[in-house]
């Protein structure tokens, strides 16, 4: 199992300089990666506070870090044109050498990051653009001419160059709330799954349900990482370990330590600290 630090882009963490900082420490104790949450409008309900661009803030992070795997988790693609997305994480990908992962889904309307800019809140319409917009990128990943006609995205003959640093691809990694079936079938053809639950926390037996539902659907032979925002820190100390080592057990290969958008500053950092919370690896 690997572990990473996973925080929100607004609120406490709405500075890039704050990001940065973070990151740095999390890869000096020993964290294998540094994501974001990739989100316009904080929610509604809670303090608003600043917003960083997630991947304006990832780009300082590469810059500041050597070793952290990075990525904003989750991008929804129907609020992104493609191939602009395609031109924004190839030149991430190298800049980083290679340690760009990259996060989709649809999102959601909850805080109004469709409807409040007059955008349609469809989730059927926009699974069917991320659908689209994943072949769009990954073509213009290769660094091939692409030309691509679909209902919601057309290119006609677009050649990007340089190709993405990692081969064959930049790896992907498919949002989904169990138990849904369709974000499960679509993530068998990536290379992960970052799941949450309908109905709170998912246990390692869901967990455990979850793979056996996506191997139906999953033909490649290469890696598959099971994703899992966790909270370790609020546990107490003695359980840690044991709470963590039951999802590495039913084969969640990334443990994202989570954290919320109004944590006080100081208990993030001393977190980090610390390092992960279990020596599995």
């Amino acid at each position: 199992m690997k572990y990473a630090i996973y925080v929100p882009n607004f609120d406490t963490f709405g500075s890039v300089h704050t990001l940065v900082e973070l990151a740095k420490s999390a890869e000096s104790a020993g964290w294998d990666g540094f994501f974001l949450w990739d989100h316009l409008l904080p929610d509604a309900d809670s303090a608003l506070g600043p917003v960083a661009d997630p991947w304006i803030a990832l780009t300082a992070i590469a810059g500041a870090t050597s070793r952290l795997r990075i990525g904003a988790l989750i991008t929804a693609f129907p609020r992104r044109r493609p191939w602009k997305l395609a031109r924004e994480t190839v030149t991430l990908d190298h800049y980083s050498a290679g340690r760009l992962i990259v996060g989709a889904g649809i999102g959601g309307d909850w805080w109004r990051e469709y409807s409040a800019v007059g955008e349609s809140p469809d989730n059927r319409v926009h699974g069917d653009m991320l659908d689209e917009g994943l072949d769009v990128l990954t073509g213009l990943w290769t660094g091939n001419p692409v030309t691509y006609q679909g209902k919601y995205y057309s290119v006609e003959n677009a050649h990007f160059l340089p190709a993405s640093f990692q081969t064959p691809r930049i790896p992907i990694w498919i949002a989904g709330v169990w138990s849904g079936t369709r974000p499960f079938r679509r993530a068998a053809q990536w290379d992960g799954i970052f799941p949450t639950g309908r109905n709170g926390t998912l246990t390692p037996d869901d967990i455990r349900e979850m793979r056996e539902y996506i191997a139906q659907y999953r033909t490649a032979t290469t890696p598959f990482d099971i994703v899992f925002g966790g909270r370790a820190h609020e546990l107490a100390p003695e359980v840690r370990n044991a709470h963590v080592a039951e999802y590495a057990v039913a084969g969640v290969t990334w443990w994202l330590e989570s954290f919320w958008a109004d944590v006080a500053l100081a208990s993030v950092q001393s977190i980090i600290a610390d390092g992960p919370p279990s020596p599995i690896k």
